[in-house]
């Protein structure tokens, strides 16, 4: 008894301990099959059509050629089993009838043939293996059965008493005629019909397409022509997006006047301010007041900038390369000096030049007020457009980079104040461009240098 128990236990354990193997395996399962599943739409689309159709066409044709090549060709097979062991009972009993018996069953006695030995059917006859299953459970003294030699008029033949005994006989008394044509319609209309829905499929997905690359556009800074169309649904989603379109495009014009207008109205007393002081003498106080004005006119200049942010110019063919060195060339003329590591080569791309040079001149500028040795390297992975701003100055700490890119945050802990400081936007403007171009700017440490690396990638 207590043995028993004892297995009883360990069996109760190992269950609890295969329970969650079982809970684990249709997660993991589904986690394949949705591995394996189609990304896109059509894709999916097509999917949640096709499946339900073929797996239903697929049962029922089953059950349908089931019944056809089992049942009917038994049954028609049973029939001939029993005309035939009459005939050759004719045949072996040396009745003279045998022949008119023969003519009114729709048989034929011809000359045995010496080679047919076994069965003979083709790969494709399938109701021939019904029949020649049910005439040699039927029939006793079966010898072969030979579906090829002619396809119309099959041949049987029967060891008797007198020696074997051939009889043919139509197709059609064995087994319905031409029954492979079911499966031949079923894939001629399956494909058809197959090619028709994909067509409707495709009309129907072509509007969501459409709306998805214009919203894809839109987020990138490209305005993509786009009307509404396909089903009412697909229709209401597109008229929400031109109406949501039309309302950022004029939040930010209006946005982008209204600052343009503050800096307007705000540039005239400065300008009197620097006229007024430009009288006074010369002295201490008089200085630090146009230091005051002047950092205030940079001040203003850069909300401006900001404001500008959003109204990019029009993407254009631009060549990369020609845009670095044009970079670096104006730097020197200022007087600074940045390395550039680049290809001998870069081909031209759709580009905002003006924009992408704003954003490259905040990168460099922030360098080098920070650093002392600035880089700008160029690279063209697969699809991208990578510029790389490297320096030696102190950087930015990982945790605070995510701050970094917010407008006017000032990292001063993390930022040399000797170097002078600025309002916080030039990471800001720089992270604004390269989303406005569907790209984007990744901040990280320079391996060479020591200082901060800033990733500016965009696609081609």
């Amino acid at each position: 008894m207590s043995r028993l128990s004892l297995g009883s236990s360990q069996i109760a354990s190992l269950l609890l301990s295969i329970r969650p193997l079982a809970r684990l395996t249709v997660p993991m399962m589904f986690a394949w099959l949705k591995r394996l599943m189609p990304r896109g739409l059509y894709g999916r689309a097509a999917l949640i059509l096709f499946v339900p159709i073929v797996t239903l066409q697929i049962v029922v044709s089953g059950q349908i050629l089931q019944r056809y090549f089992q049942d009917v060709a038994g049954q028609m097979s049973e029939a001939l089993a029993l005309d035939l062991a009459l005939v050759a009972d004719a045949v072996a009993g040396g009745d003279g009838r045998a022949e008119a018996l023969a003519d009114a069953l729709q048989i034929e006695i011809v000359p045995a043939p010496g080679d047919l030995t076994q069965d003979r059917r083709v790969f494709y006859d399938l109701t021939g293996i019904a029949a020649t299953r049910v005439l040699r459970h039927k029939l006793d003294g079966l010898v072969a059965v030979d579906l090829v030699t002619d396809e119309r008029r099959p041949m049987v033949v029967l060891d008797t008493a007198k020696g074997p005994v051939a009889l043919s006989m139509p197709r059609r008394r064995m087994s319905a005629s031409n029954p492979h044509q079911l499966l031949v319609l079923m894939i001629f209309f399956g494909l058809f019909m197959t090619w028709v829905a994909y067509l409707f499929l495709r009309n129907q997905l072509r509007p969501i397409k459409r709306l998805a690359d214009a919203a894809e556009a839109f987020g990138k800074g490209r305005m993509a022509d786009y009307g509404p169309s396909g089903a009412t649904e697909v229709r209401s989603a597109g008229l929400a997006f031109l109406d949501m379109r039309a309302r950022i495009e004029g939040m930010i014009e209006q946005r982008t006047l209204m600052l343009s207008g503050v800096s307007h109205d705000l540039r005239t007393p400065l300008t009197r301010m620097k006229l007024g002081l430009s009288m006074l003498e010369d002295a201490p106080e008089v200085a630090a007041l146009k230091r005051d004005v002047a950092e205030m006119e940079a001040l203003l200049a850069t909300f401006l900038d900001f404001a500008r942010g959003e109204a990019l110019d029009d993407p254009v063919p631009t060549d990369p390369l020609h845009l670095a060195q044009d970079l670096v060339a104006d730097v020197a003329r200022a007087g600074g000096q940045v390395a550039l590591i680049a290809p001998d080569r870069a081909g031209k791309v759709m580009l905002r030049p003006q924009a992408v040079r704003r954003c490259l001149s905040n990168l460099i500028s922030n360098a080098q007020r920070y650093g002392r040795t600035v880089r700008l390297t160029l690279a063209l992975p697969d699809g991208t457009i990578r510029f790389t701003i490297e320096d030696d100055g102190p950087g930015i700490p990982a945790h605070r980079r995510a701050e970094a890119v917010k407008p006017f945050a000032r990292l001063d802990a993390a930022r040399n104040q000797d170097k002078g400081t600025g309002v916080g936007l030039g990471l800001a403007i720089a992270r604004d461009i390269a989303q406005r171009h569907g790209g984007s700017l990744i901040l990280s440490d320079s391996a060479d240098l020591g200082g901060l690396r800033v990733d500016l990638v965009l696609p081609r």
